[in-house]
């Protein structure tokens, strides 16, 4: 009994002095955990999509874009679509001129743009066989897309108005001879 009653008195005084150190023991403050301010990632400008790629540079430093290195006959066409994207778009009063031009220019030069489109369709039949219309309609898509992107379309107006009355001027057989300066100026 005597054995059991020091072996409690141990126990209990084993429990005590764990009690009292264990207040003795200071439990550290948390470390703070530093803040990483990750930058806000930049957006571009003027409702330009994030995605948007830059076309790079040729070797005479001109943006190699969908109306680089093209055929007299296919800038023509890019030319009609960029006035057409320019028709559709370019609402503002100071724009007005640009639809009944376009019209104008439709009317005067429409042998011509007929002559050009089946020329142009018989170039894609050659080089895509039966796969021609999709693969001429693919490329026109990224013709008027590239003429609407949002940031350029304000300057885009104001060229379409000037080449507009350009175009008055052009006889239908020097269109596809001014094409591809009426199509730089677009650029």
């Amino acid at each position: 009994m005597i054995n059991d009653m020091k072996k409690t008195i141990a126990v209990a005084s084993l429990a005590v002095g764990f009690a009292v150190l264990s207040g003795c023991t200071q439990t550290p403050e948390p470390v703070p955990v530093p803040v990483v301010q990750t930058p806000q990632r930049p957006y571009p400008p003027m409702g330009a999509a994030p995605n948007l790629t830059i076309p790079p540079r040729g070797v005479d430093g001109s943006r190699l874009t969908i109306n680089s290195g093209l055929s007299a006959k296919q800038a023509a066409w890019n030319l009609r679509s960029a006035y057409n994207v320019a028709a559709l778009n370019c609402q503002d009063m100071e724009h007005a001129a640009i639809v009944a031009n376009y019209g104008d220019f439709l009317k005067s030069h429409s042998r011509v743009l007929s002559s050009i489109n089946s020329d142009l369709d018989k170039e894609y039949k050659r080089l895509y066989g039966s796969r021609y219309i999709r693969e001429r309609e693919s490329f026109q898509t990224q013709v008027y897309n590239y003429f609407a992107l949002p940031p350029v379309v304000p300057a885009f107006c104001d060229t379409a108005l000037a080449v507009g009355q350009e175009l008055r001027a052009v006889p239908a057989e020097e269109l596809e001879t001014y094409a591809s300066t009426a199509l730089s100026k677009f650029e």
